[in-house]
């Protein structure tokens, strides 16, 4: 990309440059009364076009509510039935953050956040929910074309009692469920709840459910140690169960599969390749990438 020459002038005692990004000019004010300060200001301005960067300066400009609309507007256009949660949690994050560009939302500001939020008596659950959200508003504002954010903060989550053990913790899993296709969402909630391996997952079907008894069974030498095995249904994996029983409805399918793939024809296949991608998109990564 080709980098035109810029300028330094004055309004008034302050000294402002132009520069061209995409052939159309940019003017900034440097904020300052002497010209080196301009000079050093445009000098990098055009280092940054230089390497196809976006000039830092445009993601001062970005605010929190207009990532949090972007947030909202990608649940809607994608019809998600965890649109309502997504917008409660969007209220709490707009109460401390409206108003704020996105770069002052830094690390000591998200735990001061955290500490009120307890203080208001949240539950620790809700409160990881918002800070899901708060992951995925600033991961979707990092992958706009043009990008709105430069650099994502680091977001601590809480530590919740009612979870069971595993690599992450309960509100790393929300981030990275937060960030899978729809069809995925009730898949890694049973998998993350109740540990069985992903092939016994992925070719369970509706003839080892039983919705009125709130049952899923592996029988007897469907397991690898060739035991038999039973999941008793909390309130939410009852819900995990029912809508994917209403998508099997809707669709149309016969397939005996209880988790299908995006067009509900079929098991899941290729789970290991989505799960990686929103991984990465949520700021884990293996030790080895």
């Amino acid at each position: 990309m080709g980098v035109t020459m810029g300028s330094i002038y004055k309004r008034g005692p302050i000294y402002w440059i132009k520069y061209y990004r995409n052939g159309k000019p940019c003017r900034e004010t440097s904020k300052s009364k002497k010209e080196r300060d301009a000079r050093r200001l445009l000098k990098l301005r055009e280092g940054e076009i230089a390497q196809g960067k976006v000039p830092s300066v445009v993601y001062y400009r970005i605010r929190f509510d207009e990532l949090a609309e972007d947030f909202l507007t990608e649940y809607r256009i994608n019809e998600r039935k965890s649109l309502q949660r997504a917008q409660i949690s969007a209220a709490h994050l707009k109460d401390s953050f409206s108003g704020l560009r996105a770069t002052e939302i830094t690390t000591p500001r998200i735990q001061s956040y955290i500490e009120a939020r307890i203080e208001n008596r949240a539950a620790r659950a809700t409160a990881n929910r918002e800070l899901a959200a708060l992951k995925r508003i600033f991961s979707l504002g990092a992958r706009q074309t043009p990008p709105k954010v430069d650099k994502i903060p680091y977001i601590p989550m809480l530590k919740e009692n009612n979870t069971r053990k595993g690599f992450f913790e309960h509100g790393d899993f929300l981030a990275i469920r937060n960030l899978l296709p729809d069809y995925l969402e009730g898949f890694v909630t049973f998998a993350y709840k109740v540990g069985w391996r992903l092939s016994e997952i992925t070719t369970l079907t509706w003839s080892q459910v039983d919705l009125n008894q709130g049952i899923v069974r592996l029988e007897v030498g469907e397991t690898k140690n060739r035991e038999g095995r039973t999941v008793y249904l909390d309130e939410e994996l009852r819900s995990v169960f029912v809508e994917q029983a209403e998508r099997r409805k809707k669709s149309g399918s016969i397939t005996p599969f209880v988790f299908t793939n995006r067009q509900g024809n079929d098991r899941i296949r290729h789970f290991r390749t989505s799960w990686a991608s929103a991984c990465r998109a949520a700021g884990f990564f293996r030790m080895d990438e």
